[in-house]
């Protein structure tokens, strides 16, 4: 039973329900107490203890109806009525050397079950990670419940030219078939356990590596879902450090200074404090065509991060800048980036303009803990690219980064002023694709914390 208790847990981790080692003692412990017997109590019990939120208890639901249901076999009695009614008429001999077809002639539906269960630990049916290892794993368990025997049985009794083993080997055929179609639930239905979210777990590592720009439509809903396990991620990250920012760690030096007094015996001990300030960030995002995914996500990412980002304000341009926080904020990013599109993207581009209306109308905002992203490709379409307004920038602001989306050798070509902009940037560096936005952000959000 611990065996299954292991399975089952490993099938919770496959469906993207996470199980520490904590978790898997209290579910050891769970099961100790209420025992399997009572399927409910079962259920219930394991799901308080490992499922943390709505969306975990539903895949908590569906796995553990998948993995404590066995439909292998109960159509035996119907689906097998002429292996059954034949069974007592054949020759017990003719079967002797094959331990299958004994069973499958003459067992039960459980010891069919139980047959399959070992079979099928014995080759690993569990390892399955792709559908096209479904026909793999389901001749390797079959193998090890004796099929190869069983069919050189079947053949022989063919050449034997006797009414006897002609009808022993065709009820031994009608039986073949229906243990195949069993084995096939069976690894289907461990397919699903197991390796349901390995395919979308591959494709979640295409993406993250992917260029923003080459990102499909029909990828977006699950950029969306990496987007925002990510920025739970540093969400939970910067929250775990703050938490800790009541003691930090002790400072020797000061304690032994203070403690001179009661020679050297610390009864007084100081701390290293260390202060955390919330991030202030502004975002100034190109959202022409050229850039307009890049922007997408991470508009996203940063307004994922509400726990930690007390201060976010989002301003876009094509042309003409305007702040879009209140969009953002009224409505998800999938609904509000087609809106701001409409009122500004897909227009010729204009750093100047925009870095013009920033300065008339929000640059008394920006002060020493603001930290400027800005979002683009530098491409001014040969317009005046007021880099006197940069310089201004930075000199106000705690930093200025600039994402680009191209590669670095592509700055400065053509008409893009990078070379020129990054002049009054603290940081400059190529942004394309989700994991390039992770490790940005997350050095953003590090040059918060002070000792």
């Amino acid at each position: 039973m611990q065996q299954t208790l292991t399975n089952f847990l490993r099938a919770l981790r496959a469906m993207e329900i996470p199980v520490s080692p904590l978790e898997t003692i209290d579910a050891h412990r769970t099961v100790d107490a209420v025992g399997f017997a009572d399927r409910s109590l079962l259920r219930d019990s394991l799901c308080v203890t490992l499922a943390k939120s709505q969306e975990e208890v539903e895949k908590f639901d569906e796995c553990f109806d998948i993995f404590f249901t066995r439909e292998e076999f109960r159509d035996r009695g119907e689906s097998q009525t002429d292996s059954a009614t034949g069974a007592s008429e054949t020759d017990p001999a003719l079967i002797a050397d094959s331990p299958l077809a004994q069973l499958l002639l003459e067992g039960s539906e459980s010891d069919l079950a139980q047959a399959m269960e070992r079979a099928a630990a014995a080759s690993g049916v569990a390892n399955i990670r792709y559908a096209t290892q479904r026909n793999l794993f389901n001749r390797r368990m079959l193998d090890q419940m004796g099929l190869r025997q069983m069919e050189r049985m079947i053949a022989a009794l063919n050449r034997s030219e006797t009414a006897a083993g002609t009808a022993a080997a065709q009820r031994l055929e009608a039986a073949w078939e229906y243990l195949f179609e069993q084995a096939q639930q069976y690894t289907a239905r461990q397919f699903q356990l197991y390796a349901r979210f390995a395919g979308e777990q591959l494709r979640a590592e295409f993406l993250v590596k992917t260029s923003l720009s080459a990102v499909e439509l029909r990828d977006f809903q699950r950029m969306h879902r990496i987007v925002r396990r990510m920025a739970h991620k540093l969400a939970t990250r910067y929250n775990r450090h703050r938490k800790h920012t009541k003691r930090g760690v002790l400072d020797v030096r000061r304690t032994l200074r203070r403690n001179m007094a009661y020679d050297g015996i610390p009864f007084e001990t100081v701390w290293k404090q260390t202060r955390i300030e919330k991030p202030k960030i502004v975002v100034i995002c190109d959202v022409s065509q050229s850039v307009a995914a890049a922007a997408r996500f991470l508009l996203l990412f940063l307004y994922s991060l509400n726990e930690v980002i007390s201060s976010l304000r989002a301003f876009a341009f094509s042309g003409n800048l305007i702040e879009i926080s209140d969009i953002l904020e009224d409505k998800s990013v999938e609904a509000a980036i087609p809106e701001i599109l409409e009122k500004i993207g897909f227009r010729p581009t204009d750093y100047g303009r925009a870095l013009a209306d920033f300065d008339e109308s929000y640059m008394d905002s920006v002060d020493r803990s603001t930290t400027i992203m800005i979002l683009g490709d530098g491409r001014t379409n040969d317009t005046d690219p007021r880099i006197d307004l940069m310089r201004q920038l930075h000199d106000r602001a705690k930093s200025v980064i600039w994402l680009n989306p191209e590669p670095e050798t592509f700055w400065g070509t053509g008409d893009s002023e990078m070379p020129r902009y990054r002049t009054f940037c603290h940081v400059a560096t190529t942004c394309s694709t989700v994991k390039d936005l992770e490790r940005i952000i997350d050095d953003v959000l590090k040059t918060y914390f002070r000792t």
